[in-house]
């Protein structure tokens, strides 16, 4: 039997130029979090490209090393400032975005994994990302498809009504 093959390096920090390459040739991977609290489910005004201005979902990239459930918790303190319980994972979702903070790139493809998770923490803007944070009981309008096919996709969303 082979040897179990050790866990590489976490890699955190990417320089400029290899953040562009990055972005205009491979889809990155990512964590969304449906995040529940105090009977609804927290969003966040997006601040900057992708889905500028929309109400969304915390998320981000996984760091090389960094397994999907540590990734979930750390974007939730880092975008959020709380602490989650994971209650499911929804699976991989493509999301092809025109637009990009990169010139040129031809927009942004992610590969995100969706998960549904509870805090009975206060959800805060602790980033750059996004303008203010919202507990929802009922989703507001116009929400961007990408967040709409989790609430489809969860069984978890699908027992809560959420008026979609």
């Amino acid at each position: 039997m082979p040897e179990p093959i050790g866990q590489p390096e976490r890699v955190e920090w990417i320089d400029e130029e290899t953040w562009r390459a990055i972005v205009r040739n491979v889809p990155i991977v990512s964590v969304d979090l449906v995040v529940l609290v105090d009977g609804g489910v927290a969003l966040a005004k997006r601040r900057n490209h992708p889905a500028k201005g929309e109400w969304f979902v915390p998320g981000g990239r996984v760091h090389k090393g960094e397994m999907l459930d540590d990734a979930v918790d750390r974007i939730a303190y880092e975008e959020f400032g709380i602490k989650i319980e994971i209650v499911e994972s929804l699976g991989a979702f493509q999301h092809l975005y025109d637009e990009s903070e990169i010139s040129g790139s031809g927009g942004k493809h992610y590969l995100a994994n969706g998960f549904v998770v509870e805090t009975t923490d206060k959800p805060t803007v602790s980033d750059d990302q996004h303008g203010s944070v919202r507990v929802f009981s009922e989703l507001p309008d116009n929400l961007h498809p990408y967040i709409e096919a989790y609430f489809r996709d969860s069984e978890t969303l699908e027992a809560r009504s959420f008026g979609l």
